[in-house]
């Protein structure tokens, strides 16, 4: 039998190589206008500024990098609200132990740094479980579900088709649809960029070019970061199930593919050795 997983490898890296094109073609030019535009911000500045040199605007655009790495943001002013407040330390912790981050906020002294390390190494696999069991009890639901649908002379594979579209439609209007709506009131983004924040951080990529609850210029209420936490858990439960669906299903399609062409190859040479009885056939011992 041939096995699937080289051609997997390969499709995989194929995929990996497309991905890396594509987003050299959309991204690189952009790159290169934003790049131009910010040195000429930078030769305007200091034509306006005849009192700064180039060395000093450089120093004052270090410091501005410095305090950005730290998690403070350049713009407001001190008065802006802690990012080490009682709520944005949850959010930050469910951060952690997701393995989401954000990368917009980090330890910045010895002993948190350290702290994160372990807290990390023991709250990874906690959280992992947590999932688990969460997946487990939505399953549970789900076959909760499923017999209370099904019906005498339903087939079986309808009802399984109806539950997985309730399922899949439930939780895209819950994790997917709604929340860049609640995004777009208060963050003041845009619903694509509400859309696009709800799945990076669901799916555990957190790049961190969007987060929730920095804009200096808003107010928000406190437990908003930590309600934002709770929703990310359940969100992060419902489409690591839907990930799994999705894997299982390409595994068997593959499988399958491979199954059936193996069938044929030997049905064709089922076939060939009966419209050619008298050629010798050799038997090789396994």
């Amino acid at each position: 039998q041939i096995s699937w997983t080289p051609l997997l490898v390969l499709g995989y890296l194929f995929y990996l190589l497309l991905g890396a094109m594509v987003f050299q073609l959309l991204e690189k030019q952009a790159e290169t206008h934003f790049r131009d535009q910010f040195q000429l911000e930078k030769l305007k500045f200091l034509q306006n500024y005849t009192c700064l040199d180039r060395q000093a605007l450089e120093q004052f655009v270090q410091v501005l990098m410095e305090a950005w790495e730290k998690g403070v943001n350049p713009e407001g002013n001190s008065t802006s609200p802690s990012n080490w407040d009682f709520s944005n330390s949850f959010f930050f912790a469910g951060t952690v132990v997701t393995t989401i981050g954000y990368g917009n906020l980090s330890p910045s002294t010895v002993a948190g740094q350290i702290f994160c390390v372990f807290y990390a190494l023991f709250g990874v696999p906690l959280n992992l479980a947590f999932l688990n069991q969460l997946g487990n009890a939505l399953n549970a639901h789900l076959l909760t579900l499923e017999r209370w649908v099904q019906k005498p002379g339903r087939a079986q594979v309808q009802c399984q088709f109806t539950i997985l579209a309730i399922f899949l439609t439930t939780g895209t209007l819950l994790f997917l649809v709604f929340p860049p709506l609640v995004f777009s009131y208060v963050e003041g983004w845009s619903y694509g960029e509400g859309f696009y924040f709800t799945f990076i951080t669901l799916s555990t990529i957190g790049f961190g070019d969007y987060v929730v609850g920095t804009n200096p210029n808003k107010h928000y209420i406190p437990v908003y970061r930590s309600l934002i936490a709770i929703w990310i858990v359940f969100g992060l439960a419902w489409l690591a199930l839907v990930f799994n669906v999705g894997a299982d299903l390409m595994e068997r399609y593959l499988q399958l593919k491979w199954h059936k062409s193996d069938l044929s190859l030997a049905e064709g040479d089922t076939t060939k050795l009966e419209d050619e009885p008298e050629q010798p056939r050799i038997h090789i011992p396994s």
